[in-house]
């Protein structure tokens, strides 16, 4: 008789359900870190004149989980958290590009992302890292204006030839997703069916969830650490009032 044990993380599989067409298919959890599903009643006892109970009855149950992965996977966040489509393309981050203030009027920088512009982040000194304010017009020195629409900073005579740091958004249209985060009515809520597996030596063991919710999301950044991201959910039963199945080899 073969004995079965579990080794590792295993692999996580999330599929939404209240919804169908294109772009909509399971979403694989990658880099899994960690992953606990916890069932979870509350008992119910029965008391009469003594100490302890003459019955225990099972009351209401609920199933939770909680997965920790090691992959930014824009279209996972979008269908089991957020509940939308994201749209090709994702908006890239510069930090700190080096230019300097021309000596001459009109004391302008484009910067080099200036055709996919998207938002300003500020600008500092080389030398000092001070910053500069930004106003309508520059007139004194440390302050600057941006035009959003064509991605070039104007600064004033009073920085002619300064060395200065830019930071600012722009589109990338040829790779990646953007999710757009909107304000849905109370209530929304996208629903997908979880399947774990995993193995060891040979056998396996696999959990579905038919019908499960996302209830957090966390994205955190730590120094010298690697992003991992984490996923809290809760299960349910389906429509036909099953909750799933759970696979062993024994």
């Amino acid at each position: 008789m073969s004995v079965e044990l579990s080794f590792g993380v295993g692999a996580l599989w999330g599929e939404r359900t209240d919804v169908t067409g294109t772009g909509i298919g399971p979403r694989q959890f990658g880099r899994l870190q960690d992953i606990s599903v916890t069932f979870d009643f509350t008992d119910k006892p029965l008391y009469g004149q003594s100490q302890f109970p003459v019955a225990i009855a099972r009351g209401q149950g609920k199933i939770t989980f909680n997965a920790k992965f090691a992959q930014i996977l824009g279209n996972l966040y979008s269908d089991l958290f957020f509940g939308s489509s994201p749209a090709a393309g994702q908006f890239g981050v510069t930090q700190l590009e080096a230019a300097a203030v021309p000596a001459t009027t009109p004391y302008t920088v484009t910067v080099a992302n200036a055709a996919t512009f998207n938002d300003d982040l500020g600008v500092v000194y080389a030398a000092t890292g001070l910053a500069f304010q930004r106003v309508t017009t520059p007139t004194t020195a440390g302050q600057y204006s941006v035009n959003a629409a064509t991605g070039v900073y104007t600064f004033s005579a009073a920085d002619e030839s300064a060395a200065v740091l830019i930071s600012y958004t722009y589109n990338v249209s040829a790779t990646g997703f953007k999710t757009t985060i909107s304000n849905q009515l109370q209530g929304t809520t996208p629903t997908f069916k979880l399947t774990l597996f995993e193995t060891y030596q040979g056998l396996g063991q696999a959990l579905r969830l038919n019908a499960c919710i996302a209830s957090k999301l966390m994205l955190p950044n730590k120094i010298d650490e690697w992003a991992i991201s984490e996923l809290d959910g809760s299960a349910f039963a389906d429509a036909s009032g099953t909750i799933g199945y759970l696979s062993t080899v024994q």
